[in-house]
């Protein structure tokens, strides 16, 4: 069981960083630009070595693109959130942050201070703002963890890593060659290099790549010097850059930094020159800082790279996301036209009143219906501009791939099994004779196909077929035989079609997500691996026990990152299916997620936990179950 909790935190972790869009396997440079190939797999082998590294070397994080110019990394974070580490060429031996925020690129520099520590050697510490950290990916864990703003005046958080595709090698050997080649313009050569590289037409590139302030007062050749020379295939060859390199800052760039005092002899010019200094130790570049006193003044201290950016934005204009820590449901606080303020589970009026209201309509309607209060549970429909800000996202379908969007994940997590729940316990607790079942069937087949394929609402037709799924209702042989001696057309519906189709999505083999006409995706796989709870009577998933499983988790990945580039388009096939639709308001009320679980667990049981709610409902299901077809030698169960 422990082992199978860190599978679980693992795949959450890595899931909500890297669902977002991109894989190591395939980065966009750009919306229509700057698109990379997968790598050739001799490349991709040792990428895949690279990054099983020690954690304390930089090249074991993805995260990490080396030697690469600004020019390049502003094209590589797209969305409000993305970022990346690479090294910095004026301010050589540290690092920079590049991120994306409120669609602005911003660059931060994360500076190498020492502090005097009770051992003999100081201790390397790494300095974004106030803030100090023993290794660039604990200040990284540190942001993306607490989601803590990189500095006080942007407001920029960073959510998404954007992880290289190629090995540090073949990176270093694009940039450093080429600045070594051309001292005159050695990034403008640099970007033609690069981009020629990766086959992009260089009249393409955008015209802020054009006007590269030159920023290296020295010849570019000292970067190549100081660099590790060019390493065979597979072997690696730690920096030196540390050695050489002498950190030298204007005046004026003090208001940005959070470094100590330069000394009198400083000799260099307000711009970033690279001053050899001594060889002797290591760490002879690095300045020793003391730790702050508690009281020290407070200094102005964000982290962005010097010369190139200056923050024009004021506070305030920067939306944060909400963490929500409470469900959008209240079922205790629900008020209903069908059911009185307090009431009994399974309450046999009410359940009456419901399965009316189901027959009494076609499947076509309640699908509409059922589509609906799908929509708007899952924010594709009804959303307001204050909840927008509130996500930090158009869409709930991208909120569901981000970490702050846990909250929704659960909702329809919960939404997901009530709905089922609800639709089994109206089969088993409010059917008589074997022939009702058997059309109570019918319409649940019918309700699935239409969801599936008139409405497009993919959640929706899992959740049916989900409830034909329970093994309480799959175990009624005797009902199954009469569903297809009365229903034939349904019971084939079922079979050949429905069944494999469901099948094919959980496998992760269908392009269903694919903005055409769906109005919700098929998300199920994704709360699985994202937020599933010990839940009694949950299966195991389908990447837990076959040889495929990494690939069916991969597939259901990237289609959550087609799900959050598209959310807008799901919104408007929500919009375009729901057009002119008339809705009745009690048959609306049934498949809401607070009138589902005030129906099956009462207004006191409501109020229990999620897990011990599931437990007892699960046996009321299954003793309904024995009720209707009791267990005997000659039945076996419906597989």
């Amino acid at each position: 069981m422990a082992e199978r909790c860190g599978l679980w935190g693992f795949l959450s972790t890595a899931a909500s960083c890297c669902v977002y869009r991109r894989s190591f396997m395939r980065v966009q440079f750009s919306k229509e630009r700057y698109l990379l190939d997968t790598p050739p797999e001799k490349l991709r082998k040792e990428l895949e070595e690279e990054l099983k590294r020690s954690s304390d070397d930089m090249s074991s994080h993805g995260w990490y693109h080396g030697l690469m110019p600004r020019e390049v990394s502003e094209t590589l974070v797209l969305r409000n959130g993305d970022f990346l580490i690479r090294d910095s060429l004026t301010s050589m031996g540290d690092y920079v942050l590049t991120s994306r925020w409120n669609h602005k690129v911003l660059h931060f520099v994360i500076g190498k201070v020492l502090e005097e520590s009770g051992t003999f050697r100081p201790r390397v510490q790494y300095q974004l703002g106030r803030e100090s950290f023993d290794s660039v990916a604990a200040l990284i864990h540190f942001y993306v963890g607490s989601q803590k703003p990189l500095s006080q005046e942007s407001g920029a958080h960073i959510y998404c890593p954007i992880n290289r595709t190629l090995p540090l090698r073949i990176l270093e050997a694009a940039f450093t060659v080429t600045l070594k080649q051309d001292p005159v313009s050695p990034l403008s050569s640099l970007r033609r290099t690069f981009i020629q590289k990766q086959g992009v037409a260089l009249d393409d590139r955008p015209r802020t790549l054009l006007a590269m302030p030159h920023r290296l007062s020295s010849s570019m050749d000292q970067i190549q010097m100081i660099r590790s020379p060019l390493s065979p295939l597979g072997e690696y060859v730690p920096s030196t850059a540390y050695n050489t390199i002498s950190h030298h800052r204007s005046p004026s760039a003090s208001k940005l930094f959070n470094a100590s005092p330069q000394s009198p002899d400083s000799h260099c010019s307000s711009q970033h020159r690279l001053c050899p200094g001594p060889v002797a130790s290591p760490y002879s570049s690095l300045k020793i800082s003391k730790p702050h006193p508690s009281k020290a003044p407070v200094l102005p201290s964000e982290g962005y790279e010097e010369g190139y950016d200056v923050l024009e934005h004021s506070r305030g204009v920067f939306s944060v996301p909400l963490v929500e820590k409470e469900s959008s449901f209240k079922p205790g606080q629900y008020r209903s036209l069908l059911m009185p303020a307090e009431n009994k589970p399974l309450e046999a009026s009410i359940l009456k009143r419901v399965k009316e209201l189901l027959t009494e309509v076609d499947a076509r309607t309640a699908a509409w219906h059922i589509t609906k209060a799908d929509c708007m549970v899952a924010r594709i429909l009804n959303v307001s501009e204050e909840m927008r800000q509130k996500m930090a996202v158009s869409s709930g379908l991208e909120l569901l791939t981000l970490p702050h969007g846990q909250q929704l994940r659960l909702d329809l997590w919960e939404r997901f099994h009530t709905m089922s729940f609800m639709m089994a316990a109206e089969l088993l607790g409010c059917t008589g004779s074997r022939e009702e079942r058997a059309a109570f069937l019918f319409k649940a087949i019918l309700l699935a196909s239409e969801l599936k394929s008139s409405q497009g609402n993919m959640f929706g037709f899992a959740t049916i077929m989900r409830a034909l799924e329970l093994r309480q209702v799959k175990r009624l042989e005797q009902t199954w035989i009469t569903l297809r001696q009365k229903h034939t057309e349904g019971a084939i519906l079922y079979e050949k079609k429905l069944k494999p189709y469901l099948k094919s999505m959980n496998e992760g083999s269908l392009e269903e997500c694919m903005p055409s006409d769906t109005t919700f995706p098929h998300v199920v796989p994704l709360l699985s691996l994202l937020e599933r709870g010990v839940a009694v009577g949950e299966e195991a998933e389908l990447w837990e026990y076959t040889d495929m499983g990494v690939d069916v988790v991969m597939s259901h990945l990237e289609t959550a990152r087609t799900m959050a580039q598209h959310g807008e388009v799901y919104c408007s096939n929500a919009q375009t299916k729901l057009q002119g639709f008339q809705e009745r308001p009690e048959l609306l009320e049934i498949f809401l997620t607070e009138f589902q679980m005030r129906l099956l667990w009462g207004s006191r049981g409501v109020v229990a936990s999620q897990t011990e709610r599931y437990q007892k409902f699960d046996k009321v299901l299954t003793a309904l179950s024995y009720k209707l077809e009791p267990p005997g030698g000659q039945r076996v169960e419906r597989t």
